[in-house]
């Protein structure tokens, strides 16, 4: 397939170019910044948020993988991350209905489920039925965005999958996360969740692939936690009055990822345990 990457600069853009490129697909790569030397293909500066230049980019493709946004609610000011995430997110939509794409999949995030935690979530593993709580404009341009995503696949056939990353780690991060063994608290934001940056690529690769129909929104995480400390304890220590539904494994992530493997058939290869290998402090799994 031929496919458009927007965002390809960035760290998630980086990682899918080069993965669809390593499983034999034709990169188009787009970014408002240029891309490094070594990615495979030359990024050609675009900027989404012009309607004519996204139909531009996307012509002659087949598909897109479409992560150019604001990343975050603390990079910009609330109303600017809204603005411009809603109009990056509705030019790819229609331009890919305009152009009659074969496949949309696009980066929605976990911050639709109700991130920060600084209150308790409903219930935990978190699921795609804990959707839609947004607390932020960040989020609130996703939770808008799924609804895009609805209504432009239902107008176009094209098929839509969103898929709602959570915490994005490169491997040369990981070490990064000692510093929240001691703390339970400290990563209760997003019930210590996160996602391998080489699974953010296999689960985009997979929705292109997918046999799917219709618009859906799954969650992308890792299969563990970021803890060294037992799920069910986490969730006893920092958010006692939870309803745990089902059993979890002694560190099994509390993003609940049943929906990306029945639709994608979409299972993390890495884990950040792999990298660190201090077996007396850190669990394996």
């Amino acid at each position: 397939m031929k496919v458009c990457v927007t965002g390809a600069s960035g760290k998630a853009g980086q990682a899918v170019v080069r993965d669809l490129l390593a499983h034999g697909h034709e990169v188009v790569a787009v970014d408002v910044a240029s891309g490094p030397a070594d990615l495979g293909v030359r990024v050609l500066q675009v900027d989404v948020t012009d309607f004519g230049q996204t139909v531009e980019a996307l012509a002659g493709c087949e598909g897109v993988v479409h992560l150019a946004n604001i990343p975050s609610g603390d990079i910009s000011t609330p109303a600017h991350t809204f603005t411009v995430n809603t109009a990056m997110n509705s030019n790819i939509f229609l331009g890919a209905a305009l152009l009659k794409l074969k496949r949309v999949v696009w980066a929605s995030s976990e911050t639709t489920l109700g991130l920060p935690f600084e209150t308790p979530p409903r219930y935990a593993p978190i699921d795609e039925d804990h959707f839609p709580h947004p607390t932020s404009t960040y989020a609130l341009s996703k939770v808008v965005g799924e609804t895009l995503a609805e209504h432009i696949s239902g107008w176009s056939g094209i098929p839509f999958v969103g898929l709602r990353f959570s915490n994005i780690f490169r491997p040369d991060e990981y070490e990064n996360l000692r510093g929240a063994w001691g703390d339970p608290a400290a990563r209760k934001w997003n019930l210590w969740s996160y996602i391998d940056v080489r699974d953010v690529a296999q689960s985009c690769r997979l929705g292109l692939e997918a046999p799917v129909t219709g618009s859906h929104n799954v969650i992308i995480a890792a299969a563990d936690t970021v803890m060294t400390t037992p799920s069910a304890e986490l969730m006893r220590q920092v958010f006692p009055g939870v309803e745990i539904r089902r059993d979890v494994g002694e560190f099994e992530s509390l993003f609940a990822i049943d929906g990306a493997r029945q639709l994608l058939g979409f299972e993390p290869k890495h884990s950040w345990r792999q990298h660190i290998s201090d077996a007396t402090q850190v669990p394996l799994i």
